[in-house]
Order: C-alpha cells, then sequence, then structure tokens
C-alpha cells in the first residue's frame, strides 16, 4: 500500500508530496508546506459543496430516469418533457446577459490557442489525450483520424494495434524530414535525441544508427524543449 504523509489537514500520497516539494515547487517562489495547507483550506471549503452538488445531480438523474420509464413506449412530447425539466429544476430561466473578465491567468490559456478538455483524474488514457490535444500530439492525431489507411491489418480497433502504430511513425518520420530536417540522415535513422551546447545555448541534437552526431538543418527551428539529465529521447 502507498504510504501517506499528514499535511495542511490532508493525508496525501507520499510520491506526490515528494513530487511537488522536490520538482514542481522549486523555483516558483512558493513554499511547498504553505501549498498543502491552502489547499487543505479548499478542500474543506469546497468538499461539502461538491458533495451537495453531487447529491442533487443523482436526485435529478433519479427523476428524469422515472419520468422515461413511466412513458416506455410512448410518443415523445418536447413541451411535456421542458415542462417537466423546469418544475424538478434540471432548467432555469435564462438571466441577463452578463460579461465574464478573469486576472492572473497563465499564457497558456490566455494567449496559446488549443483546445480546453476537462478529464478525469482517474483515467490516463483520458489525461494522455487531453495533454496530446493541449499541446498536439502528432502521433495521436494521426493514429485516431483517416490520414493514417488502416490497410494491411492496420486498423484502429479498441486497443492500441503495433501495426497502425508503425504506419504513424513512419508517417511522423517523413513529416518530420521535409518540415524540420536533419543536416544529414532521416529521422528514421535516428536512434537517441539529447541537447548539446552550441553557440551559447542548447540546441538539439540526435545519435544515428552509424553512430554519428548530426543537428538540425536550420537551427532556428529548435523552440523549445522538455530536459531529463540533459537528454531527449525518441518515442516510438
Amino acid at each position: 500500500m502507498a504510504d501517506f504523509v499528514e499535511i495542511g489537514g490532508l493525508k496525501v500520497n507520499e510520491e506526490l508530496y515528494h513530487l511537488v516539494r522536490d520538482e514542481i515547487v522549486p523555483g516558483t517562489g512558493v513554499n511547498a508546506d504553505r501549498f498543502w495547507k491552502s489547499f487543505g483550506e479548499i478542500v474543506r471549503d469546497l468538499a461539502p459543496k461538491n458533495r451537495a452538488l453531487l447529491e442533487k445531480r443523482d436526485k435529478l438523474q433519479k427523476q428524469i430516469d422515472q419520468y422515461h420509464l413511466a412513458r416506455k413506449g410512448q410518443p415523445f412530447n418536447r413541451e411535456e418533457y421542458k415542462t417537466f425539466l423546469k418544475e424538478i429544476g434540471y432548467l432555469v430561466p435564462e438571466g441577463k446577459s452578463f460579461k465574464v473578465t478573469t486576472a492572473n491567468v497563465d499564457p497558456e490559456i490566455t494567449e496559446i490557442a488549443g483546445s480546453q478538455l476537462v478529464v478525469p483524474l482517474d483515467n490516463a488514457r483520458y489525461a494522455l489525450n487531453a495533454a496530446n490535444a493541449r499541446w498536439g500530439s502528432l502521433y495521436d492525431a494521426l493514429y485516431g483520424t483517416n490520414v493514417i489507411t488502416e490497410e494491411g491489418g492496420a486498423e484502429k480497433g479498441e486497443f492500441y494495434n503495433p501495426r497502425r502504430g508503425a504506419k504513424v511513425i513512419a508517417y511522423t518520420e517523413d513529416f518530420l524530414d521535409k518540415v524540420v530536417s536533419l543536416k544529414r540522415g532521416n529521422f528514421s535513422d535516428v536512434t537517441r535525441f539529447f541537447l548539446r551546447r552550441a553557440a551559447g545555448k542548447k540546441q538539439l541534437a540526435a545519435t544515428l544508427k552509424d553512430s554519428s552526431t548530426v543537428g538540425l538543418a536550420d537551427a532556428r527551428k529548435f523552440l523549445g524543449y522538455q530536459e531529463s539529465n540533459g537528454e531527449l529521447r525518441k518515442t516510438g
């Protein structure tokens, strides 16, 4: 069983506690203990309100289910249904027009265009899809669309299909060759990505199958990175 740390009136998974303290908080100017204290206050304030809302949702759902079960096989009456939804409080009168303003919102939300998805934290695949939609995973986008054909056993299916995955990787490598080409060789020849310092700043470098090292043909196309021990590893 996972170990927990008691802090801020909460029991926090030990791994999550250390992740916040050792990797997320440093450099932000936020004190880790103060963060958990504030988070605990938020939980204690909002948890009862959330429980009340969930109870209200369950009550509404039960009433709606009973309505439909009682009318099973009968023609659907739109106006009658709207009246019923208003009576139970599911539909409420439209209010006056209003505007919403915000302040102190991260640039990723206010300035950078992208999907805004809400996903359950207990489903890793949903969370991954949300991240991919936000930041643009070419692999994920290609796998789920008809850009990649289903010929040759490359059907989408319910579970991951290695044949389709191989087609996605090949398509992506060809695309990268065209838009961010290497000085020599192709992305299909890359066995490892890493960072090296050149002209006073870190640049993308790659090791090819022949053990040689190359950079991008146009270094200006390397705009950002996520570093882990000075390396970027090829996926797929």
